[in-house]
C-alpha cells in the first residue's frame, strides 16, 4: 500500500496546484475550514480513493487525510501514472496518427516529464547504475499500452473529455471530487464513463467493489448534467478484460445514501480522535506501520480538537451498566 501518484482531493482546485484538466466546479460549497495544528484541517471533501481507505481501516484514512503521512514512492503505482499519461495524450493526435507505435514512444516522454515534476521518484531506480532495471520497468509500461489496443480502438474514439476533474455539493452539504480518466458521448448524447486500470480484472465476486468507484462518479455526473451516465467501464489492462456496467437511478441513489453513512462516521472519527485500525492482508504492505498500534506503533499526536465523547444512556450512576435497555 505504497506511495500513490494518483489524483486525488489534494490535485483538485483550491486544496493544490490547479490541475491541467477542465472542471465541472461545484456549486454552493462550503467556506473551506481553517487549519488547526501544523497546518492539518478537517476533512473537507470525499473522492472515491479517500472514500475506499476508510472503508478498508479508518486509521489509514487519517494517516493520509489528516496527518498527512509521507509514503514511499511504488513502481507499480508510477508506473500506471505514466500509462494513464500516455493514454491521455494519445488524443491529442490527429485519429489516423493514434498507433500502437505512437503510444509506445511517448512512454519514455511521459516519464521523464513526470519525473521532472516529481525529482522523488528517481529514488526508484537509485541502484540501477547500468539502468537495466529503468529500461525494464519503461518496457512493461510499454507492454500495458500495447495491450490497450486490444480493447479499444483509439482511432475510433473522439472523447468529450480527458482526465476531467468533477465536483458537486449534495443536499446534505457533502462534498465529492474526483477525477475521471475519460468521458465519451455518443452523438444521441448517451454518457460513457471510463476508467484505465494497470492491474488485473478482479474475480465476479469483487466485481462490485471495483464498480464503486465508477457509481461515485457516476452519482457526481447525474448531480451536475441531470443525466444518467448509460455506461460504465473498467479497462483492466493488466489482464486484458473490460468490465462493463449501466446503471440506473435507483442505483445512484443507494451510492448517494451509502456514501451520506460514510461521510458521517468519518464526521464523528474527526470529531472525537477515535480512528481504528482495521487489520487486514493488505496491512503487510503498508507504508505506516511504524505509526500503527497493530504493529506496536503510536500514531503522531491529534493534530484537531477533540470533543468529548457522549455519555452512553444505557450507563448507571458511577458509569455501572444501567437496568434499562
Amino acid at each position: 500500500m505504497g506511495w500513490s501518484t494518483e489524483k486525488t482531493e489534494a490535485d483538485a482546485p483550491g486544496d493544490g496546484p490547479e490541475p491541467a484538466a477542465a472542471a465541472i466546479p461545484a456549486q454552493g460549497a462550503a467556506p473551506a475550514a481553517e487549519p488547526v495544528r501544523g497546518g492539518a484541517r478537517p476533512p473537507e471533501a470525499l473522492s472515491p480513493s479517500r472514500a475506499g481507505d476508510f472503508m478498508q481501516c479508518p486509521l489509514l484514512y487519517r494517516f493520509r487525510v489528516i496527518d498527512k503521512l509521507p509514503e514511499k514512492p511504488s513502481p507499480a503505482a508510477t508506473r500506471g501514472t505514466v500509462v494513464h499519461a500516455v493514454l491521455e495524450r494519445l488524443f491529442d493526435a490527429p485519429a489516423a496518427e493514434r498507433t500502437a507505435s505512437e503510444a509506445r514512444a511517448l512512454v519514455p516522454v511521459e516519464w521523464e516529464k513526470l519525473l521532472a515534476k516529481r525529482p522523488e521518484l528517481a529514488e526508484l531506480f537509485a541502484d540501477d547504475a547500468d539502468g537495466a532495471q529503468l529500461g525494464q520497468w519503461l518496457t512493461q509500461a510499454a507492454e500495458l499500452v500495447d495491450r490497450w489496443f486490444t480493447l479499444e480502438d483509439p482511432t475510433r474514439l473522439e472523447p468529450a473529455d480527458r482526465e476531467l476533474f468533477v465536483e458537486t455539493v449534495l443536499d446534505s452539504g457533502l462534498k465529492l471530487r474526483g477525477f475521471i480518466d475519460r468521458v465519451d458521448v455518443a452523438p444521441t448524447g448517451e454518457v460513457r464513463l471510463v476508467d484505465y486500470k494497470t492491474g488485473k480484472a478482479p474475480r465476479p465476486q469483487f466485481a462490485e467493489g471495483a464498480l464503486f468507484q465508477m457509481k461515485f462518479y457516476a452519482l457526481v455526473v447525474w448531480r451536475l448534467r441531470g443525466v444518467v451516465p448509460r455506461r460504465l467501464q473498467l479497462v483492466y489492462l493488466g489482464s486484458g478484460e473490460v468490465l462493463r456496467y449501466d446503471p440506473d437511478e435507483r442505483d445512484l441513489r443507494g451510492v448517494e445514501r451509502k456514501l451520506l453513512a460514510l461521510w458521517e462516521a468519518i464526521r464523528e472519527a474527526t470529531e472525537t480522535g477515535d480512528w481504528r485500525p482495521r487489520p487486514t492482508k493488505l496491512c503487510g504492505w503498508c507504508d505506516h506501520q511504524a505509526h500503527c498500534p497493530e504493529f506496536g506503533g503510536t500514531p503522531p499526536v491529534y493534530p484537531l480538537p477533540v470533543r468529548a465523547a457522549a455519555a452512553d444512556p444505557g450507563e448507571g450512576p458511577g458509569g455501572a451498566p444501567g437496568e434499562m435497555r
